[in-house]
């Protein structure tokens, strides 16, 4: 691709950051990005590529959070940063997550008394502090009464819009976000959108959501191993690149058919001067002229012939050498591909139930079903509940979830729903938002097989290859993954499991997808066979899912058709 680099940047003049020849391996020695050099202005820049290009890890190298092995990376101020694995924290106190815990602390033990030294240099300045970490979380929507609360009391949308308020008061000079819209209703969008429309200092977001890199000034691509800084948002750079590449496949498309010109013009000369060989040699014999006269004259002829085939065969490697510039011109990146199985669901077959006391509805067959409402008033407890009523699995068959299990915890406001599901199958493959159902410490190809210990290691590897996970990744730990890669772990043992879900519950499912991969989804959600039930805020893919039932989840515990 040429790059995006010369297009004028909004934010011109001394960047913010600059990364100069910045590569960083895992452990395993798997490589996550490669002497990579480029910069970030002082405004607000939309940061995208495909997922497991790097750009999660590149956010924590600007960040400090990773340090590169090679190369320097060059800040003008502290940076904050706003991981995707920030709902899996669910310990961690709120006052914390706004960066006040410490201070909040020392001036709640004064308060009560105790005039250890240390209690007022926590404080230093901050006397209001407890005020001001309010303000700001109503300034988001809010409660402050969030601030004693923890993680997991919070929904995955009210944890991350609280984060973002906490950047907002900290007021750091950079501020680092990683898919920060991710489980945020539609409401809650709109509040980060007016975030970013007036954010002071340096914003590097990296995301899916086109609106939201659409609030962006510059927009970077990690494409390849390669930044390129292109200077307008999304839609434009999109714009762009789409006729750049036309422009590529036009450019491959005409050195190709010089290649072919060229190579029957060499054919046609090579036959042309093989039947001039023929004919001269037979002149020879007939002419009976003397040899030396004869051989000179061949030799002549041979020469001509020679200067002919080299003058023609670099034509032809020329046009080859055209051809392979216009083809590393257009891009063929490498697609997750989806292929579900078929689960034997006859149609009308009882598959679940959801209710809320007054009504109920029935799951059957191969229906779709999805779920929507604000967040926090319980929808992923709604499919906790339903998954947890399954029957408990045997221990091989770590997609079914039992009840009691880690992914079965209620959360904060969720506890009120009154809401309540119930499985008519113990096939059920559930996808929770929080993707907090992997073994962190085992590797990508453990976690898999555990769904499937029927498949054996070749061939769940080349399955897995099938998801852009190979080579050494599938021996990496989930714990070392970016929110892309863990997604398609997840998606992987969900599909995987042997016997295939009859029943699939999706939580969020669009969360940390390129927009490629979402295409891949929303194809083999479509022609998947089972029931399927699903939670999102992505109302593009929806529509596109094209549910049979839509309900709507009230904050009372009530359950309506939309």
């Amino acid at each position: 691709m040429s790059s995006a680099s010369s297009v004028p940047s909004a934010s011109a003049g001394a960047p913010a950051v600059v990364l100069d020849r910045v590569s960083f391996s895992w452990p395993d020695g798997s490589r996550a990005v490669d002497a990579v050099s480029g910069a970030f202005g002082a405004a607000r820049t939309g940061l995208v590529g495909r997922n497991g290009a790097g750009k999660t890890t590149l956010l924590r190298l600007i960040a400090g959070d990773l340090l590169p092995d090679d190369g320097v990376v060059h800040r003008t101020a502290d940076a904050a940063f706003l991981p995707q694995r920030l709902t899996l924290d669910v310990d961690r106190p709120v006052a914390d997550l706004l960066g006040v815990g410490p201070a909040l602390r020392a001036l709640r033990a004064i308060e009560s008394g105790d005039v250890d030294p240390r209690h007022f240099d926590a404080v230093g300045d901050d006397w209001d502090i407890e005020a001001r970490a309010g303000v700001a979380l109503a300034e988001a929507g809010l409660s402050p009464a969030m601030l004693d609360r923890t993680v997991g009391s919070l929904s995955g949308g009210e944890a991350i819009v609280a984060a973002v308020a906490g950047i907002r008061l900290r007021r750091t000079g950079i501020t680092l976000l990683d898919e920060p819209t991710n489980n945020l209703d539609g409401a809650a969008r709109e509040r980060l959108h007016g975030m970013v429309r007036a954010w002071q200092g340096t914003l590097i977001v990296v995301s899916h959501d086109t609106t939201l890199l659409d609030l962006m000034d510059d927009t970077a691509e990690l494409h390849d191993g390669t930044l390129s800084v292109f200077g307008g948002p999304y839609s434009a750079w999109r714009e762009w690149l789409d006729a750049e590449q036309d422009a590529a496949r036009q450019a491959e498309r005409t050195a190709a058919q010089a290649v072919r010109r060229e190579k029957r013009d060499r054919i046609q000369a090579e036959t042309t001067l093989a039947r001039r060989l023929a004919m001269g040699k037979k002149a020879q014999r007939n002419a009976r002229v003397p040899p030396i006269v004869a051989g000179g004259k061949m030799r002549a002829a041979q020469v001509s012939a020679g200067k002919l085939r080299v003058e023609k065969s670099a034509r032809e490697d020329a046009a080859r050498e055209v051809l392979a510039s216009a083809e590393r011109r257009v891009r063929d990146d490498a697609s997750v591909r989806i292929d579900l199985p078929d689960p034997a669901v006859p149609a009308g077959r009882r598959i679940a139930t959801l209710g809320d006391g007054d009504r109920e509805w029935v799951l059957q067959g191969p229906e779709r079903v999805a779920l929507v409402g604000p967040n926090g008033v319980g929808k992923t407890t709604l499919l906790e509940r339903l998954v947890a009523s399954a029957a408990v699995p045997n221990s091989s068959e770590t997609h079914r979830i039992p009840p009691g299990g880690p992914e079965t915890g209620l959360s904060g406001s969720d506890r009120r729903s009154s809401a309540q599901g119930v499985a008519h199958t113990d096939r059920i493959g559930y996808l929770p938002h929080r993707l907090d159902g992997l073994d962190e410490a085992a590797s990508v190809i453990a976690n898999v097989g555990a769904a499937a210990p029927g498949i054996g290691d070749v061939e769940m590897r080349n399955r897995l290859a099938r998801f852009l996970l190979r080579g050494a990744m599938v021996e990496r730990p989930v714990a070392a993954l970016s929110g892309g890669e863990r997604f398609r772990v997840a998606l992987a043992r969900l599909l995987l499991a042997d016997p295939p879900p009859q029943l699939l519950v999706l939580d969020e499912p669009t969360n940390n997808l390129d927009l490629d991969t979402l295409d891949q989804l929303v194809d083999a959600l479509a022609a998947y066979r089972g029931a399927l039930l699903v939670v999102s805020h992505d109302e593009g893919f929806l529509a596109r899912l094209a549910p049979d039932l839509t309900l709507a989840l009230g904050p009372d515990g009530s359950l309506r058709e939309r």
